[in-house]
């Protein structure tokens, strides 16, 4: 992130429970045989669904409430439902409203979290956090009413918000308390084609707001990074200009040329996450490793600023999923 030339091109994986479901122990061999440099996965456990979510035709149906208050619908093991129950679709319900509280930070668990956090960052980054606002708020009340609360700066719009940006805080205050490096925060403002909001609505609402987040971040010297899906080319300026070091986008909707070079200019480095619905699904392994080259040279990642992100989804071919590790492996000079 400090676009210093590294030693090797770094890559992170992200087990999530979708492609560790699917690929099982073959997905977990792969990786111990290519190791990233976030930590390592050896000790994961395949994940399972709960009999109870299992239809007898085999289907996947689970709801469960979170410490939120909502009520979410997974129909995919492993993936991200959808809120069918929201505390805050009656703003009158707003004075009632419970924030769950942060974990302590002292105890003998805090302190063995810390232990743990030390030797992790003896040999490996450590990454912390998924840190939203928009998302959270249309996950508490319906998204077509968020976007016009937002738009027309309702008062009750402000106040959430304001609500969940001190939990944010307090959220940081904890993992810098814990020790990290970075803090991821995420959230997607645009569809395939452009934003879900104008940038003057941005600016106005979203703006001061992560400027506060990165802020405490940088003073207690971690790195703040982002991910939005989505094309959101028109905040590229503006999230540099709230101090982001980092950001994850959804490389399909750009041209990525141009992508990569705004980010350079701007001192913003990218993880390079190769197109997962159409390239990692539908395309073969030799589309797969030409890609992984292009991208490493597009965005001059032997130069800093850039590092491979790889995150396996259901429904990617084995082969594409070996082909994307040992492409990247070759880039880093890794042979097994």
């Amino acid at each position: 992130m400090g676009f210093r030339r590294p030693d090797r091109i770094p890559v992170e994986y992200c087990p999530s429970p979708t492609g560790l479901h699917e690929h099982g122990e073959r997905l977990k061999d792969l990786w111990g045989r290519y190791p990233h440099d976030f930590g390592d996965l050896g000790g994961l456990p395949v994940p399972q669904p709960d009999p109870r979510w299992l239809a007898p035709d085999g289907s996947y149906r689970e709801r469960r409430r979170d410490e939120w208050g909502i009520l979410w619908e997974h129909n995919i093991f492993g993936a991200a439902g959808h809120p069918v129950e929201r505390p805050l679709d009656d703003w009158s319900a707003l004075d009632r409203f419970t924030v769950p509280p942060v974990p302590p930070c002292q105890g003998p668990e805090f302190e063995a979290e810390q232990r743990r956090a030390a030797r992790h960052r003896e040999r490996y980054y450590l990454k912390d956090g998924w840190l939203s606002i928009f998302e959270l708020m249309h996950g508490l009340r319906r998204f077509e009413d968020v976007l016009m609360d937002i738009e027309d700066d309702a008062p009750e719009a402000n106040r959430l918000a304001d609500i969940l940006l001190e939990r944010r805080l307090a959220e940081v205050s904890r993992m810098l308390k814990r020790g990290v490096d970075g803090v991821q925060i995420g959230d997607d403002f645009g569809t395939q084609a452009g934003l879900m909001l104008s940038r003057r609505t941005w600016r106005r609402f979203f703006a001061p707001r992560y400027g506060r987040l990165v802020e405490a971040i940088h003073a207690g010297g971690a790195s703040a990074m982002y991910h939005t899906c989505g094309m959101a080319w028109d905040l590229l300026d503006d999230l540099a200009g709230a101090g982001m070091d980092a950001l994850w986008p959804q490389l399909a909707c750009y041209d990525v040329a141009a992508l990569a070079a705004r980010c350079r200019d701007l001192g913003v480095a990218v993880a390079i996450h190769p197109d997962r619905a159409h390239l990692m699904t539908r395309g073969s392994p030799d589309d797969v490793r030409r890609t992984v080259f292009g991208l490493a040279e597009t965005f001059r990642a032997d130069e800093g600023g850039a590092w491979f992100y790889v995150e396996v989804d259901t429904g990617f071919p084995f082969e594409n999923i070996e082909a994307l590790v040992t492409a990247i492996a070759d880039l880093r000079g890794v042979r097994v």
